[in-house]
């Protein structure tokens, strides 16, 4: 029979002190996602009517975006096949099998079966890496901007320590700015193609970097202390373009086999961002620690979408022509914008952009600092200031860089093109022209 329902509403809502309630002290150093936050403010715009242009999260409009079909069917004759039921562990093995041969051949990277783990997207590799290398107190130097890294550290209790890169640079750590942290480090952590900036790593400069990882680690041999890793994110490896060139660590110092951990996965390259299927390849002994973790996690990706998965890395000459599709949207869409800005700066208008190299994202410059909302009479002093007056007035959703661990008001900001269609890159720079004309002239003018 039915039950009559409690109503517990009042009792589960009260306010209270966190460290009255017993919260940990992790989970009260913890704070949410910036991106997602404004993400879910835009999405509440948009179901009460308004007319908003979203270049927020980093994630792909279906329809603009479809995952290739050998995926899509391969899901459905996995489930029909009867594949509801736990994966290993450490992933299924075809699919193990099938990352190790698709490095073999897109990488020139030959790696052991145990070397190899896969994983329900890239985040849990992510968390799963930070919590096998860092006891609480222990150090990781990392970019910023740059994506989630002070949040991982605060999960494992560590001590975060970023690195302010620089626009000449395209906001990409150089040898020179990460020397003087490495000697108290215990992972560094390196995104390329980098999110948020859409700008790739330098063979050369990764070379460099690569060298002073294992002079550290020829150090710290002599010394008994643990080893310094480099986590190297790759998720939009397969995402670049305008001539940049992919390369790794490994490549460059086959030494660095022992110290490096990859993160990759389906999510970017394929627009698969919901079928959650990612995987590590590093160092057996840390590998073995993370199948461990993640196992009492429970942070598998689902058995249907790893037989699929590997029946998509198998398809050489299908993953070439989906990315000829889909490459091409995303840099006309990534050229469309950047164009869009340039334009704008060649008008008087005090903004930029840094070329395109990969991911699905432009970096873009809004000095407004100083002017004048026509509408509130505010003053924007803030990147937020300037975030909130582009949406209101023009309908332009973008993430401020303080969503990715840089602290400056310097006016820089992601665009991300991945739900957005081609004529939505054309449309929507009328209406940011109208917004930066109808500002009023205070110090710092836009013009």
């Amino acid at each position: 029979m039915p039950r009559t329902p409690i109503d517990v509403a009042s009792i589960v809502s009260r306010k209270t002190d966190p460290l009255a309630r017993g919260i940990a002290k992790m989970s009260r150093e913890l704070v949410g996602s910036r991106i997602l936050e404004i993400a879910a403010e835009i999405r509440e715009l948009k179901a009460n009517g308004a007319r908003i242009s979203d270049f927020t999260v980093g994630d792909f409009a279906p329809k603009e975006f479809p995952i290739p079909a050998v995926l899509l069917d391969g899901v459905a004759e996995a489930l029909k096949a009867g594949h509801t039921n736990y994966p290993p562990s450490d992933g299924m093995p075809e699919l193990r099998r099938a990352v190790r041969a698709f490095y073999e051949r897109r990488l020139g990277l030959s790696y052991p079966l145990e070397s190899i783990l896969v994983a329900g997207g890239a985040r849990p590799i992510l968390a799963g890496t930070y919590a096998v290398l860092m006891n609480p107190g222990d150090t990781v130097v990392y970019p910023v901007p740059s994506w989630n890294n002070d949040a991982y550290t605060v999960m494992v209790q560590g001590r975060g320590l970023p690195v302010v890169t620089r626009r000449e640079n395209h906001f990409l750590p150089t040898a020179d700015e990460i020397r003087p942290h490495l000697a108290r480090a215990r992972i560094l952590m390196i995104n390329s193609p980098l999110n948020p900036a859409g700008t790739v790593m330098r063979r050369d400069e990764l070379g460099r970097i690569c060298e002073l990882v294992l002079e550290e680690n020829r150090r710290r041999a002599g010394s008994g202390e643990p080893p310094l890793y480099l986590l190297y994110d790759i998720i939009y490896w397969m995402l670049t373009f305008r001539g940049a060139e992919m390369v790794t660590p490994v490549e460059l110092a086959p030494e660095m086999a022992a110290y490096t951990v990859f993160v990759d996965g389906i999510s970017k390259a394929f627009a698969a961002t919901g079928l959650r299927v990612g995987w590590a390849v590093g160092p057996n002994d840390v590998i073995a620690r993370m199948k461990s973790y993640l196992g009492h996690v429970g942070a598998w990706a689902p058995r249907p979408e790893q037989v699929a998965t590997a029946r998509l890395l198998e398809d050489g000459a299908g993953i070439d022509a989906f990315h000829r599709r889909m490459l091409a949207e995303v840099e006309a869409r990534l050229a469309s914008l950047h164009e869009g800005v340039q334009s704008l700066a060649r008008d008087g208008f005090d903004v930029e952009a840094i070329p395109p190299e990969g991911a699905i994202y432009l970096s873009v410059r809004m000095n407004l600092f100083g002017r004048t909302r026509p509408d509130t009479g505010a003053v924007l002093r803030t990147n937020g200031d300037v975030r909130r007056y582009l949406l209101d007035s023009a309908g332009f959703a973008v993430v401020p860089f303080q969503a990715f661990g840089l602290e400056e008001e310097t006016g820089w900001f992601r665009l991300s093109v991945g739900a957005v269609s081609r004529q939505d890159c054309v449309d929507i720079f009328p209406r940011i022209r109208a917004a930066l004309d109808a500002l009023k002239s205070g110090p710092g003018s836009a013009r």
